[in-house]
Formats: C-alpha cells, structure tokens, sequence
C-alpha cells in the first residue's frame, strides 16, 4: 500500500493531471506514452536540461549513484522550469525491487518533494508487485497489452535501426524509417490496433521488409557491443549520449533489447519466490507470465530471421546459457548474470569491441560488471573489453578517452 503521508493520485487526478516520466528507455519512450494514452492517460517524458546534479544534489547526499541523481534532477528542473503548474503534475517512477541505491529513487523523490515544498505532488511507483497503490492509476489487462506493445516494438525499431545505419547507402534512411514507424505505431497503440497476438506479428514483419529494403553498401567500421546497467545502457541522460559519440566515431554500435530484462526480472523474482517457499500456485502464476512473455520474444525473433538478413537477439534460454560460464545464475541482484550473457551474445554477433557501463560507486555494477572481467577476458582474449564509469563530476574528455580505448579494436592482455 502507499505510504501515508504522501500525496495519492486520485481518479479525478486522470482527468486533470500529468504524469512525468523520467527519459529511462529512450527507443521505447513515445511508443509507452501511447502506452498510457491508450488507457486515459497524459504521459510526458522529462525533457533533458543542463547541470541537472545542480539541482538534485542540494536535497540529496553526494554518495548517491548517478542515476538518482540525474533522475532527481530531472524532477527538480521540471519544477523550476515553471512549465506545469504543481496542481496538475505527478510524476512516476518505474521500481524493479533491486538492492541497489537506485532502487529506492521512488522514496527519495518524495522526500525531495517534501524539502522543495510540493508534498502535494503525486509520485506513483510503477511496479508490478502491487506496492505503493493509488486509486487513480492501475494496471489493467490493457494497459499490460499495449505496454507489451511498446516493449516490443521498440526493440525491433532499435535492432533494426543499429543494424542498418552504419551501412545505409543514404545518410538518413534509417532514421527515416524508424521514425515513420515509430510514429504508426503509436497511433496503432493508442487506438489499441494492430497490437495483439497475429496483427501484431503482421506489423513486425511489414517492419522488418522495410528496413531490409532500405540500399546498403559494403563498408568495414569498427562493431561496439554496448551493455551494463539498465538505465546508463538505455538512457543517452545517463550515458552521455553514448550513441552520438561513437556516430562521430564512425562505428557501428549494438545493444541488447528491453525484452531480456523484463524476462530476466519475471525469472529472478520467480526463483526468489521459490527459495523464500511460495506455494504452488504462486510458482505457477510466474510460470504462465514466463511462458507467455519467452512466445512473444520468439514470435519477434521469428520474423526477424524468417523475413530479413538481421540478426535478433539471443532468446532467454540461450542467454542463460552463455552467461552459464561466466557467473552463477543465482546472482540476481541489479542486473546481475545478464550483463555477462549480454556480453556473450554480443561477441557471438561479430562485435569485436564491447562497452560495459555503469554509474560509478555502484557496488551492484562492480560486484556483477567489474568482477567478471577476468574470467571474460580469458574467454574472449580476441575481444576488447572494457567497463566505462559515469559520475557526475567525471570529466567528460577522461570518460571519452575511456571510450575511444573501448572501441580501438585490440583486446586487453590479461
């Protein structure tokens, strides 16, 4: 249930209010907007502005990881901004339930709210283990349906998109055909068409010819494999707009979908459950959630190989199994075996040079990212490897220079 003391989003809140978002997956972004539309809805994703520690630090401790800070910041900056007036906002907090610092920025962004004088703004958790309730928002079985939508489609859009920019024949192709999907995919979700079971496998093939439409030409550039921690992998706020500098740099980048991660969690929290010993039908209900969300990642992958020259990523099953040698299954905690799996599998795709990201002073990160480079160099001693830190106070021409050394194409002697 909600904390008492905080403020509760109403159902007449729906009607009136806004609900910010923090820019977390940022090919997924309009697509879960239309998400929340199609349910009644307004949903905004915080707009970027500059010095966002300059406003988020004078609440909160400097221990905090850059996450936190960065998505406090982006709280703080709507509110100085004086775009929305305080009476018809909320913002939302996506929780996963991890051990991590960040996963408690729902409860600091309250507090923040208090000490910056608008406890009467709404902050909802979005989460989907039923905590911290509020009477105007749930989730319904069509609300689950079009953000299963929006997870998806924005996956394909970014394989896609990564796999064909660096060879397109026409700067600009590419973009043009993920924004135009990008943009008859929203209008499907929010008039909740073309988003279920066949149609929306029809949709993922139409997609898929289009991109493999699109002229290419033969060029060799160096293949970046990104991973790491989930927002600074998917967030350009929290990695620094890590894709546009490696456009500049001339290389072709690949990063593993949101799909895994959704898996991942559902999977995680099931052997949790199963340890802490849940009942039969408790195990059972996840079971069905993970059936059902393992068939919809392989009717996308199936028409990814079936329809196009792409390659999708790995499927869950074979991730376990390429992180199987390098870190136990049971470490769980953050991102925990899935960033060496993504390691893996990006390897096995031909990329020769591989970010791992993650805020600096993240003891989840160094435990899961930092403390199987060893055993990663011994398996892939062809493969630079290498994590790069992000701070708040990092210089950005030392990270960059930690970047250009990730992507120069010669492993790490080990």
């Amino acid at each position: 249930m909600k904390k008492a003391g905080t403020a509760e989003f109403t159902r007449a809140m729906k009607e009136t209010h806004t609900i910010l978002l923090p820019d977390m997956l940022h090919y997924h972004n309009a697509l879960l907007q239309a998400a929340f539309g199609a349910c009644g809805y307004h949903v905004e994703i915080m707009p970027e502005e500059k010095d966002l520690p300059g406003y988020s630090l004078p609440y909160i401790s400097s221990d905090y990881c850059l996450p936190t800070v960065l998505i406090l910041g982006q709280v703080l900056s709507v509110l100085h901004s004086g775009r929305f007036r305080p009476d018809q906002i909320a913002f939302m907090e996506p929780q996963t339930g991890g051990a991590c610092r960040a996963g408690n920025i729902y409860n600091s962004i309250i507090q923040c709210m208090k000490k910056a004088g608008y406890a009467q703004i709404p902050v909802i958790s979005l989460n989907a283990f039923g905590k911290e309730k509020h009477s105007g928002f749930t989730i319904t079985p069509k609300l689950l349906l079009c953000a299963t939508a929006a997870v998806c489609f924005g996956d394909l859009l970014m394989t896609l998109y990564q796999q064909v920019r660096p060879y397109e024949g026409r700067p600009g192709d590419a973009k043009a055909c993920w924004e135009t999907w990008n943009r008859k995919l929203c209008a499907d979700i929010m008039a909740g068409k073309q988003i279920s079971g066949k149609k929306r496998e029809e949709r993922y093939r139409q997609i898929v010819r289009d991109f493999a439409g699109i002229p290419v030409r033969d060029r060799q550039v160096g293949r970046v494999g990104i991973t790491g921690e989930i927002y600074m992998k998917f967030s350009p706020i929290g990695n620094g707009h890590l894709e546009k500098f490696l456009r500049q740099q001339d290389c072709a980048y690949r990063m593993g979908g949101f799909i895994n991660y959704v898996i991942y969690l559902a999977d995680s929290e099931r052997e949790d459950r199963k340890l802490c010993g849940a009942g039969r039908m408790v195990l059972k209900g996840y079971d069905t959630v993970l059936r059902y969300l393992l068939r919809i990642q392989h009717d996308m992958n199936r028409c990814i190989v079936e329809e196009s020259r792409f390659v999708p990523d790995a499927d869950f099953a074979r991730m376990k199994e390429l992180a199987a040698p390098v870190i136990d299954k049971g470490c769980r905690t953050g991102d925990g075996w899935l960033v060496a799996a993504e390691v893996a599998d990006l390897v096995e795709k031909g990329c020769e040079n591989i970010l791992i990201v993650h805020p600096f002073g993240c003891l989840v990160s160094h435990v899961c990212e930092r403390g199987i480079m060893k055993k990663l160099h011994v398996r892939y001693p062809h493969v630079n490897i290498q994590t790069v830190e992000y701070d708040y106070d990092s210089a950005r021409t030392l990270r960059e220079s930690r970047i250009l050394l990730g992507i120069s194409g010669k492993a790490k002697p080990h």
